[in-house]
């Protein structure tokens, strides 16, 4: 499944998309179950479906995501007084985990990123944190805020958790995740640069566009091998594969969930390819109207624009 939240008409859902069919999950699965004469239908839809909430939704489980299923295809086949099925057209898809409990990011982690910067392969991941205020949409434009001209893009390729681990093994890692999304690490470069630590470059409101879908884990089985490109305004800056990862997905999620619990909905940026623009000679940073594109095998293209913002 292709898992998003949208807005219509001003409210928000979650939903899956088909084919340019956007399906409304839990008007669904609650046009389902009434028409199965399930009592409590409505009850029992935001219990397992909730109508807004991505992360209670994935707080379900398997349950959840095989009711998703039983939804999609239900209101696919059926037509029903309260609409179930929008064309992508009408709604506007936002970030697929709009309010992530966690947000944790790995810097370094791709061999040629860490060449570039000048760094050694780090014999653990290096760990930091962006925010649920940074979390933007695949539609929404990058706010570009006038505290810093150095403007940054990094394409990364994300997982999100689908329940609740604690001291997870490697080989047990990919049961614990829903699915697979992109998001662009934007920073704020010298900001981030201010002190050792580089949390205040990374959590600018607005810095950390997500999309297009989260791709669940029985469509995309395999984290590794997946190619991944940054494009600005067309030209090409980065390039890589998920191939290339010094610390995999199943690594990470052993390594993350020995330090903490990790909760569904949490999501864990996996890095940036080398060619990030503060790397480049001469340095190149994004300006006013720059398309930014990030497109990852299998999950699809993430593509937002720079909008400059007058005032802070």
């Amino acid at each position: 499944m292709k898992l998003i939240t949208f807005t219509h008409n001003g409210i928000r859902r979650i939903g899956a998309i088909e084919d340019f069919k956007v399906i409304d999950l839990h008007a669904a699965f609650k046009a389902k179950l009434e028409s199965e004469g399930k009592l409590r239908a409505s009850q029992i839809a935001e219990a397992y479906i909730p109508a807004d909430d991505m992360n209670g939704f994935l707080q379900g489980g398997k349950e959840s995501l095989d009711f998703a299923k039983q939804a999609i295809e239900f209101a696919l086949n059926h037509e029903s007084a309260v609409p179930l099925v929008f064309d992508k057209s009408e709604v506007k898809v936002g970030a697929p985990v709009p309010s992530p409990g966690k947000m944790i990011c790995v810097g370094h982690n791709y061999r040629e990123h860490i060449l570039e910067m000048k760094r050694e392969i780090p014999p653990y991941p290096v760990v930091f944190a962006k925010f649920a205020n940074t979390v933007i949409g695949p539609e929404d434009d990058i706010p570009h805020f006038p505290i810093s001209d150095q403007l940054d893009y990094e394409a990364e390729f994300a997982f999100v958790i689908g329940k609740r681990a604690r001291n997870v093994s490697q080989s047990d890692a990919l049961d614990y995740v829903a699915g697979y999304t992109i998001v662009n690490d934007v920073t704020y470069r010298d900001i981030q640069r201010r002190t050792l630590q580089w949390l205040q470059g990374k959590a600018v409101d607005g810095s950390a566009p997500m999309g297009p879908y989260l791709v669940t884990t029985d469509e995309l089985t395999d984290p590794s091998g997946l190619e991944i490109v940054l494009t600005v305004n067309g030209k090409e800056r980065q390039r890589s594969n998920t191939a290339n990862l010094v610390f995999s997905v199943q690594y990470l999620v052993e390594f993350l969930s020995n330090l903490m619990t990790l909760e569904p909905g949490d999501v864990i940026l996996t890095g940036t390819p080398g060619g990030v623009g503060v790397a480049r000679d001469p340095q190149v940073f994004l300006k006013d109207g720059d398309v930014v594109r990030i497109e990852v095998d299998k999950i699809g293209a993430l593509e937002n624009r720079v909008r400059k913002v007058s005032n802070h």
